[in-house]
């Protein structure tokens, strides 16, 4: 053939018909998408960003290490499916189509780094140091192998990472979050009100007449779905969890003791407070004198007005011992027993006398003795934790023989436990929660996915355990007849008539108070006692549910309004309100102002991000984004 072909065009028509037959195949090779041949396999490009890209095997690669690092720190198994219906394909997607961006800024900047200097800051980076605080070549080397890298890949890498946080740094820097913003928060979570409030409770609405037979059946076959018995699962399960390893018994009470005293003042309640100015001299003789004077007579204020100092600058306002930078000062000021003087504090700053003004006492919730227990399991718990490795392997080595769930047990020295029946709340047929469920919804989500006479992995618990299981029994769900369920349709059709009873009548009430009926005299009328509660604040409270602190919040000053509670409804006036006063230079702002920066620095970072996007254009190839995350795209 080939022979034939090369005869062929040796005269000048020969020639012009194998023109117009070459021309002919590669129209057609380009009708049917063979023209990648010619165009350089651009079907392998992911992405275009300005003048750079992303082919579908850099974003394969990356996917899948942050698959496997997902699954190394959830400590399980991730399919394909999971992975995508979190978002894990876009998001790293998008990190991939930022790090080009800023990658193509940086070039265009002209910013380059050495190998030495990213060699230098990687040996200073803490993930890659030892004990000693020194660079550690062997934990290096394990840290980006387990990340799948080489040692010449991750140098490559980190350049173009420390070129970005170059520019990222420079956008950032000195962002700080606006002062009308870190106000309106502070004064929201520190606003307080004071309330007046009464419960009405079932007996002021009178008694709910019984609904007839007919209303039964209508209310029934309207909600029918809504009395559908769910499906239940009588499971075998065998935990081998820190908890369940734990022996509180062994925990010495010195040992609770001690760790009581670390957490009660963040876990029980709140630590002492202490109104505090403080004066800060250059020389101890300058110190002494004015502590001399203070003693004296002279006020801290004049003092500070004599430094030339607006007294607002020297007071901290209410502090507690753990606010203070120099923990020397804070011990001065909390071991003064009443109001007074501070002697000198010498600090790298200089010389420092504080003034305690008051002291708010500690409040706590638990004494030691009520949270002696509870702290005991705990400890126990953590002194558990190194055993559950071992404890697993032993438990996999009895199911590899063929044992059962309870024959494993029992021959590391654990207890399996059948549990009757639960559905995929977490609830017995009673409707009440399965105490002590090891495992919790990732039990019940595997549980309920298994089946009868199944093999199943051991779950992962949160707390670094292993829960292994056995589904013995599946009672399916199933409609329940108006005859099985009549009691509770009775039942709820009562309890919806009295809720509509009683918040009536509460509106009622409501509209008193609002037109300007003292809430003592609505009290009176109605034989109820006033309850008044001071110090609300927009935060969790044991007395009051939170959507009832938003309602609190929602009347206005001298406003009344109402809340379904437990035992009735709450019928409310606000009494008072106060907005305490902003002071820029507190604590409590500086504290909100550090939780606000990471998200103003992130806001600000994702607009830049975004404008350096849409000026260089992006263009993805949806087509190879599925093939390459092995979908059909639909999420």
């Amino acid at each position: 053939m080939l022979e034939g072909l090369r005869v062929a065009s040796q005269n000048w028509i020969g020639r012009t018909i194998m023109g117009l037959v070459m021309g002919f195949i590669a129209i057609s090779f380009a009708v049917w998408g063979i023209g990648d041949v010619f165009r350089g396999f651009s079907s392998q490009r992911l992405v275009k960003i300005g003048g750079g890209e992303i082919t579908v095997e850099a974003f394969r690669a990356s996917y899948q290490n942050e698959l496997r690092r997902l699954q190394q720190r959830l400590r399980r198994g991730i399919t394909n499916e999971e992975a995508r219906r979190a978002g894990l394909d876009q998001q790293v997607l998008d990190r991939l189509i930022t790090d080009m961006s800023l990658d193509q800024r940086a070039r265009a900047l002209g910013l380059s780094i050495s190998e030495d200097e990213t060699q230098k800051l990687l040996k200073a980076e803490k993930v890659f140091q030892g004990v000693s605080g020194e660079f550690d070549p062997d934990r290096f080397k394990q840290i980006i192998h387990d990340a799948g890298f080489t040692e010449r890949s991750f140098l490559v890498d980190q350049k173009g990472a420390y070129l970005r946080k170059e520019i990222t740094d420079s956008v950032s820097s000195g962002l700080e979050p606006p002062r009308l913003m870190l106000e309106a928060i502070y004064r929201f979570r520190n606003e307080t009100r004071a309330i007046d409030a009464i419960l009405l409770p079932a007996s002021a609405v009178g008694p709910i007449a019984s609904p007839s037979e007919e209303e039964v059946k209508k209310y029934f076959t309207e909600r029918e779905s809504t009395f559908r018995a769910k499906e239940f699962r009588k499971i075998t399960v065998l935990a081998a969890t820190p908890a369940a390893l734990a022996k509180p018994a062994e925990v010495a009470a010195e040992e609770v003791r001690k760790y009581y005293d670390e957490v009660k003042a963040h876990r029980f309640g709140a630590p002492e407070k202490r109104e505090v100015s403080q004066l800060v001299f250059k020389t101890e003789i300058e110190a002494k004198d004015a502590l001399g004077r203070l003693k004296g007579g002279a006020t801290f204020d004049a003092l500070a007005a004599e430094r030339k100092l607006d007294p607002k600058d020297a007071n901290l306002g209410l502090v507690t011992q753990g606010d203070f930078g120099d923990p020397k000062v804070g011990a001065a000021v909390f071991s003064l027993p009443a109001p007074g003087f501070t002697e000198i504090v010498a600090t790298p700053f200089g010389f420092v006398v504080s003034r305690v003004a008051k002291i708010q006492p500690a409040v706590f919730s638990k004494t030691f003795e009520q949270a002696e227990a509870e702290l005991r399991a705990e400890l126990a718990t953590r002194r558990a934790a190194p055993t559950v490795r071992g404890q697993h392997d032993a438990i996999e080595d009895q199911r590899g023989a063929g044992k059962t769930l309870k024959e494993a047990g029992a021959a590391v020295g654990l207890e399996a436990r059948d549990i009757e029946a639960v559905d995929d709340s977490g609830r017995d047929k009673a409707g009440k929660a399965v105490a002590d469920l090891p495992g919790g919804p990732d039990l019940l989500k595997a549980a309920f996915a298994s089946d009868k006479g199944v093999d199943n992995e051991p779950v992962a618990t949160r707390d670094g355990g292993y829960v292994w299981f056995e589904v013995t029994d599946v009672e399916q769900a199933r409609q329940q007849g108006f005859d099985e369920v009549k009691g509770d349709v009775e039942a709820a059709m009562r309890k919806e008539a009295l809720e509509k009873a009683l918040s009536a009548k509460a509106k009622e009430l409501v509209e008193q108070l609002r037109a300007g009926k003292p809430i003592d005299n609505l009290a009176g009328e109605l034989g109820l006692q006033i309850r008044h509660v001071t110090d609300v604040k927009r935060a969790n409270r044991p007395d009051f549910a939170p959507a009832t602190i938003v309602q609190f919040f929602e009347a206005p000053p001298r406003g009344a309004g109402s809340a379904p509670v437990e035992g009735g409804q709450l019928v409310f006036f606000v009494a008072e309100t106060s907005a305490p006063k902003f002071d820029p230079a507190s604590p409590e702002v500086l504290s909100i102002a550090e939780q606000l920066k990471p998200a103003l620095v992130n806001d600000v970072l994702e607009q830049y991000v975004g404008g350096l996007e849409k000026a260089l254009g992006v263009d993805i190839n949806q087509k190879a984004l599925q093939a390459a995350i092995g979908g059909d795209g639909e999420k």
